[in-house]
């Protein structure tokens, strides 16, 4: 098993920023991908950012140019640094891994219980 732990979430003002961390723990094998996804109130759980083993980024179009995800491959964490914040990013952020760990025959997703963020003057 895998469990990941989000931090950073908060109110922050429109035009703002917020820096979301998340930390795998467990017996892990390999992380294929670490991402953000988010929920909006009303609407359907959606992938924000990922980022693979080999260092691919992949960003929606809503955020390209104001979120940056990286990965810190040694410690197991993902940072999602989100700039020029909108009342549209208002959401809970979930951590997200697809992972091997000890008990895996095959790679596995993993969440993160979330963390709120809201955009709000």
């Amino acid at each position: 098993q895998v469990q990941l732990v989000e931090s950073g979430g908060g109110l922050v003002q429109p035009g703002g920023s917020l820096r979301l961390s998340c930390v795998a723990s467990g017996i892990i094998f390999r992380i294929n991908v670490m991402g953000w996804y988010r929920r909006s109130p009303g609407k359907e759980r959606e992938l924000v950012a990922n980022i693979t083993s080999g260092g691919s980024l992949n960003y929606i179009e809503a955020v390209k140019g104001r979120f940056t995800i990286s990965r810190d491959y040694a410690t197991n964490r993902a940072y999602l640094q989100m700039n020029s914040l909108n009342t549209d990013d208002t959401a809970v952020y979930y951590c997200n891994a697809v992972a091997k760990a000890y008990g895996d025959l095959l790679p596995q997703q993993y969440w993160g219980q979330g963390t709120q963020v809201t955009v709000s003057s």
